[in-house]
Formats: structure tokens, C-alpha cells, sequence
């Protein structure tokens, strides 16, 4: 138990059909007509316009039943939106206790990259101006040391700087106003350990930060429930995507442990984007105002996770297979291109010019699939229609995309993503080398475990999902044999000269899209088991459709179809409730007292300008907890930055005593923080590092670690100036001024 004793501180659809299948909004019938029958073209003929709610509902063309069935549905959504808050809330404090750590103790918090990001938050907020802040960021010389980079530009900071710009802003106004933001507690922390403050409010800088990002999760569960509704057709599904979300929470998100991750802040908007990707699919001819709006969610979600190209690389995939099948009219998906194309462009400026984004696979799949629409009729000349067609389409894609990535990537001497397709070359050959390895060694980079789908199995999800794809490709297999039948005379794919017979078509064209995606997710998946974050969420919205008229028109009775879909929530519940009851039941209190003493140590006995090296998740901390310049940090997505860490871990390997003190020399590294730990640690058989190091350095295998000698004695190399259990921290000659 803790004690406080308090402290004061002064601080809509387009066509007939679109809204048949629409839970958000009713068909004009009876109801328009009795709207009529009360005087409406009187009104209108006297020249007065409507205002208020009833002018909005006469500008949307809706009933009042209509107007009623929205209400609902955006009532719903904002309760399940709420919820979700909540519950990441909750869970967050549960796990930590945070309302009662320290300043210092909430920094620590952050772990590894977590503290890289938020570090920058801290530096705008700290400096005398916000904009004094933005330049700090921006011409950055203490994450890699002795160099000076644009941090917005490597590290997709955007985010921070919002946040930053809205907490000054709000204490400003609090402040002018006299209004308190937070109230401070002393936590006396138990025997032996010095009392400290502890401050909750959205005046204090992590409090702040940590409530926008589950605010904006909760939003995105809001959407969750509109884009399930959307999708079915139902209501219902709504709530059966939400459901799923809760009772799969632990495989769905980890917004509720790692806050500023960059996926945080990036998801939210891919649900928007695909929500509204649906929108545009659905609709026959999708207005402008829908396309820009597809954009600026694009460009939102893009702009705060440099892997979000992997995503839309999946999704202009997936769209381009369901054109190539003929669901998709090739107008439409050039319109959508377009839109892509442009998104890129503009994050391109915004991100001042970081190539990672124009040599990527997605910006070169977005030019191929271009030019194979645009050469359509060549292609029809050439192949005969049907199988021979679409595999020469699909082939021409794959070739000219991966030509094309490599292409520009000599040209503009790029390198920054070489560890990604050694990433994926690792997962289909025997290749490794050291870069490959501190991926693969991670759990969450590894092949998805075998508990996942048991998981998913357990809570219906998959089955469910299961038997929604199953009738979903039974109709395209239809389809597709119908077309071949009929040898090109009865085409499923709609040309833009009849594009007014091709609503049915953009309906299945939907599923088809949604079915592609989920296989897409999938293998991303089981490649990579960190990216069963965009699989299960997706799994959870494809669940909606056990709803929908479309596919289970077959139960003829209403009443039927909803019993079934209620009995199957019930199962659902049995362990989806139990899911959630394990998650409530985490209850923990962060504490790193060896930490807390290295920190206290370095500011306290180092100067300002002193240089850091260590291992990568802690250099996170020593930067923001302490200021100090670091050599090397997490964010291991730059060739340089990668080759800086490949020297500092040098102290892993079997080098020699002399090699690896030079290594640190030729960085300018005062202090290296050495942790016994990484030494030792091995994740599985290979995975220590100096099983890392025997792969790219064979000729010392079989000697003794040089980091085991350092934790016996530090000399004749460095000299010991700070030891605990866990942290040495070891001074590098002084010779290391004059090389640099």
C-alpha cells in the first residue's frame, strides 16, 4: 500500500440499392410520400428552406425513421466507443499504477522505442517556444551523436508534435485563466526508498499524452462498430464486430501497454480508410468529397508509422486482384489509385523527402498497376480472356513492381529497407546475418505461434470467418466458371460503358475485396507475429457479415438469422468473457530501481555533453530521462543507424578487448552502459549475442565473449565508474576526444 498526502500545484449512400443494404440509412417508400403529403412542395414552392435538424435531414434525403435508425446507430457506436476507452484505461493503470509514479518512474515507463518517441514530446514541451521545440526536433544532435538529423523526417514524429502543440496550448489557457490542470501527491514509496511526487491531470506531460492516444482508440472503436454495421448491413454487426474486438482484445491491440508505439496513432486511421475504401466500393459513382476524404485518411495514417506502406501494399494488391476478376470497373480503380498516388506524393513532402517511401514496393506497385490498366486493351489483343489474361496481369505486376523497386533504389542510392527483404529472404531460405537476426530473434518478428489460431478457434472467430470466406469464394468460383462458359460473352467484369448494370457486381466486388484482404493480413501474420494486429481486427469486421442479408439470404425468416447470430455470441461469450476477466485481473506496479539509480547516476556525476553507448532500449531512457547524447537508439530502420549499432554491440561479440574499445573510440563514446543480460540472455538455440556475432564474425567462434570478461573486470580496456545488479557503466579512455 501507498499513502498521498496531497500537494497543490498552481500548473451517405448514392444509389436505391446502397440504401437497401444500409443500416444507417432507410429507403425512400410510404414515409417520403406522407413527408409530401404534409405540405413539403408547398414549402418549397414559397421559397423557405428548412434549418436545424430538419433542414440537415432534408439535405441527406432522409425519413424521419431514417433520421432515427442513424441516431441509434452513432448512439451505439459511442457508447462502444466509450467502452473501449475505458477498458484501455483501466487496464493501462491496472498494469502499472501510474497515476503514482514519479516523473521519472512514468519516462521509465516508456520502454525502448516507446521512450525514444515520447522524448520528443518531452523536448517541445520543455523548450521556452513551441516553435524553438520544432527546430530542437528537427535539428536533432543528441539521438546520433556527433551527427545532426531531422528527427520528424527519420521517425515519423508528427504525432508528438501535435500533442506537444495542444498540451502547450491548453496549460497556456489554463494557466491564463488561473485553473488548476493536475494535483500532485508525495508517494512514499515504502522502507528504504526516498518519498516522490506524483502528479494526475491533464496537466502533467505523460498524463496528457497517454489520454489522447486512448481517446483515439476509443474513436476507433467507434468506428469499428459503424464499419461492421456498414458492411452487413446490420445492426447486429455491429455489435458482433465489437464483441469480437473485446472477447479477442489481447491478439487484436497493445495500444493498452505500449501507448506511443507508432501503430497508436496510425490504425485508427486505417479503419477510417477502409471504412471509407468500402464506401467508394459500394457506391457507383463515388463524389470527389469521398475521394479526398479517403485521401486525408490515407495520408493520416501514413504520415505517424513508416510501415504503413506494407499495409497499403496488401490493400492496392488486393484491390487489383479483385479487378482483375472483374469486380472492380477499371475507371474506379484508377480514380483510386489516383488517390493513392497523390497521398504518397504529399507524405513524400511532409516527411521531407525520406526515400524510404518512393523506393518502396508499394510506390512501385501503385506505378505498375497504372500501366497494366492502362494497357488493358494491349493486353486483351495479346491473351485470350480468362485464365491465361489474369495470370499475365498478375505476373506483369509482380515483375514490373519488384524491376521497378529495385530501379529506383540504385538510382537514388537507397538502403535504408535492405533489413526488410532480408527480413523476408529469412523466412523462406536458411539466409541470416547479423541485422536479420535481431529481428527474427525477437518473438514478435518470429512465425505466428500455433497458440493464435487456438485462440481464435476458442472464441469462434476463426470458424466464423471460415464459413464467411467459404460462401464468399463458392459465389466468385461461380462467377468465374460462369465467365469462362461463356467465353468473354457474358463477362463479369464491368465495362464503363454499361457501369449502370454493375451494382450487383460491386456488391460481391466488396466481399471479394474484404476476403483478398483478410488472406493478405493472414500471411502477413504468420510470417511476422507482430502483424496479427491488423489480422485479427480484420477478422473481427469480416465476422460482421454472418448478418448480412447478401450472403445468408438463404434463412429466409429474419427471426431465424438473428437467433442463429445470437447463438453464436452466446458461445463466443463463454471465452471471450473469460479473455476479458484475464486481462481485468493484471494488476501491477511498475518499479526498475537499478534503472532508477543508473539515470540518477548520469545526471547527477556526467556532464551535459557526455556520449552514451549501450544496448538499444536503454539508450531510449538514458536520452530521455537524462538529456545526454546517445550513438544509438531503437529505431533501427537506417543503414547508418544500423551499422552504428553493429559497432556498439561489438561489445557482445568475441572481438578483441582492442577492437572493440576502437569501435567506441571511432563513435566518440565516453560511457558505454553494459548489461550482463544481453550477454547471457538467448531467446532460443542461436539468439544470445554472441551466437548473433558467430554468424557474422565465424573466425572468433568458440572464444569468450568479451562482455563476459567486462563483468568480471572492466580493465585494462575501460575503467569501472558505476556498478549495480544490473547496469555497469564503463568509461571510455579519453583518448576518444582527439578521434573525433
Amino acid at each position: 500500500m501507498v499513502s498521498k498526502n496531497r500537494k497543490h500545484t498552481g500548473k451517405s449512400p448514392t444509389t436505391q440499392a446502397d440504401r437497401d443494404r444500409s443500416p444507417l440509412v432507410s429507403p425512400h417508400g410510404k414515409s417520403a410520400a406522407r413527408r409530401l403529403g404534409r405540405g413539403g412542395e408547398g414549402k418549397a414552392s414559397n421559397g423557405s428552406h428548412p434549418n436545424g435538424l430538419s433542414g440537415i435531414r432534408h439535405k441527406l434525403g432522409l425519413t424521419p425513421s431514417a433520421v432515427a435508425k442513424l441516431g441509434i446507430t452513432l448512439l451505439l457506436a459511442a457508447l462502444t466507443g466509450y467502452l473501449h476507452w475505458h477498458h484501455l484505461s483501466q487496464l493501462f493503470e491496472n498494469d502499472r499504477h501510474f497515476s503514482h509514479l514519479s516523473n521519472l518512474e512514468k519516462e521509465m515507463a516508456f520502454r525502448t522505442e516507446m521512450g525514444l518517441y515520447y522524448s520528443y514530446y518531452k523536448t517541445i514541451i520543455d523548450a521556452p517556444a513551441f516553435l524553438d521545440g520544432l527546430h530542437m526536433v528537427m535539428n536533432d544532435r543528441l539521438t546520433e551523436y556527433p551527427l545532426v538529423i531531422n528527427t520528424l523526417k527519420r521517425f515519423n514524429l508528427y504525432p508528438e508534435v501535435v500533442l506537444a502543440s495542444w498540451y502547450r496550448m491548453y496549460t497556456g489557457v489554463m494557466g491564463y485563466f488561473g485553473i488548476p490542470t493536475k494535483m500532485c501527491w508525495s508517494i512514499n514509496r515504502g522502507e528504504g526508498l526516498t518519498p516522490v511526487d506524483s502528479c494526475e491531470g491533464m496537466g502533467d506531460p505523460a498524463y496528457f499524452y497517454v489520454t489522447f492516444v486512448f481517446l483515439l482508440n476509443g474513436a476507433m472503436m467507434s468506428l469499428f462498430f459503424i464499419y461492421g454495421a456498414y458492411l452487413s448491413g446490420s445492426r447486429l454487426g455491429g455489435v458482433v464486430t465489437t464483441m469480437c474486438f473485446f472477447f479477442n482484445h489481447g491478439e487484436s491491440t497493445r495500444v493498452m501497454w505500449t501507448p506511443p508505439l507508432r501503430e497508436s496513432f496510425a490504425y485508427p486511421f486505417l479503419v477510417l480508410q477502409m471504412l471509407l475504401l468500402t464506401y467508394i466500393l459500394r457506391t457507383r459513382n463515388p463524389s470527389r468529397t469521398a475521394m479526398v476524404a479517403l485521401g486525408v485518411s490515407n495520408l493520416c495514417f501514413m504520415l505517424p508509422w513508416q510501415f504503413a506502406q506494407f499495409v497499403l501494399l496488401t490493400q492496392v494488391a488486393s484491390l487489383f486482384a479483385s479487378y482483375i476478376l472483374g469486380y472492380l470497373a477499371a475507371a474506379k480503380m484508377q480514380s483510386i489509385l489516383v488517390t493513392h498516388m497523390i497521398t504518397l506524393a504529399v507524405c513524400f513532402v511532409l516527411m521531407f523527402g525520406n526515400s524510404m517511401l518512393l523506393t518502396s514496393f508499394y510506390a512501385s506497385s501503385l506505378i505498375s498497376i497504372w500501366a497494366i490498366i492502362a494497357l488493358r486493351d494491349r493486353f486483351a489483343q495479346i491473351f485470350k480472356p480468362g485464365v491465361v489474361l489474369w495470370v499475365m496481369q498478375g505476373l506483369a505486376w509482380v515483375g514490373s513492381t519488384v524491376l521497378l523497386k529495385f530501379l529506383l533504389s540504385t538510382v537514388l542510392c537507397a538502403s535504408d529497407d535492405a533489413h526488410i527483404s532480408g527480413l523476408i529472404k529469412s523466412k523462406f531460405t536458411s539466409y541470416k546475418d547479423f541485422h536479420t537476426l535481431m529481428y527474427t530473434c525477437a518473438a514478435e518478428f518470429d512465425f505466428m505461434e500455433l497458440e493464435t489460431p487456438l485462440r481464435y478457434l476458442r472464441t469462434l472467430l476463426l470458424p466464423i470467418n471460415m464459413l464467411v470466406v467459404a460462401l464468399i469464394a463458392g459465389r466468385t468460383v461461380q462467377d468465374v466458371v460462369r465467365f469462362l462458359r461463356d467465353a468473354g460473352k457474358a463477362s463479369v467484369k464491368p465495362d464503363d460503358a454499361d457501369e449502370a448494370a454493375g451494382s450487383e457486381i460491386a456488391a460481391k466486388g466488396e466481399l471479394v475485396y474484404h476476403s483478398l484482404q483478410l488472406v493478405a493480413f493472414t500471411v502477413l501474420a504468420i510470417l511476422i507475429m507482430r502483424l496479427k494486429l491488423f489480422l485479427t481486427p480484420h477478422m473481427c469486421i469480416m465476422a460482421s457479415l454472418i448478418c448480412s442479408k447478401q450472403l445468408f439470404g438463404w434463412i429466409k425468416e429474419k427471426f431465424k438469422h438473428q437467433l442463429a447470430v445470437f447463438a453464436f455470441m452466446a458461445i463466443m461469450a463463454v471465452q471471450g468473457v473469460a479473455n476479458l476477466q484475464a486481462q481485468w485481473g493484471i494488476i501491477g506496479e511498475f518499479s526498475n530501481l537499478p534503472q532508477e539509480e543508473l539515470l540518477d547516476w548520469i545526471q547527477e556525476n556526467t556532464r551535459p555533453d557526455s556520449v552514451f553507448a549501450g544496448a538499444m532500449p536503454t539508450m531510449a531512457s538514458v536520452k530521455l530521462s537524462t538529456g545526454r547524447p546517445i550513438v544509438n537508439h531503437p529505431h533501427y530502420e537506417d543503414a547508418g543507424l544500423r551499422e552504428r549499432t553493429k559497432l556498439v554491440y561489438s561489445m557482445y561479440s568475441r572481438m578483441s578487448g582492442e577492437t572493440v574499445k576502437g569501435n567506441l573510440m571511432k563513435l566518440g563514446v565516453d560511457f558505454f552502459v553494459l548489461e550482463d543480460s544481453w550477454c547471457t540472455r538467448r531467446t532460443r538455440p542461436g539468439c544470445s549475442m554472441p551466437e548473433i556475432w558467430d554468424v557474422e564474425d565465424p573466425l572468433n567462434a568458440g572464444r569468450i565473449p568479451f562482455c563476459t570478461h567486462m563483468s568480471r573486470s572492466s580493465t585494462p580496456y575501460f575503467t569501472t565508474v558505476f556498478a549495480n545488479d544490473i547496469y555497469k557503466v564503463l568509461k571510455v579512455p579519453k583518448a576518444t576526444k582527439d578521434l573525433r
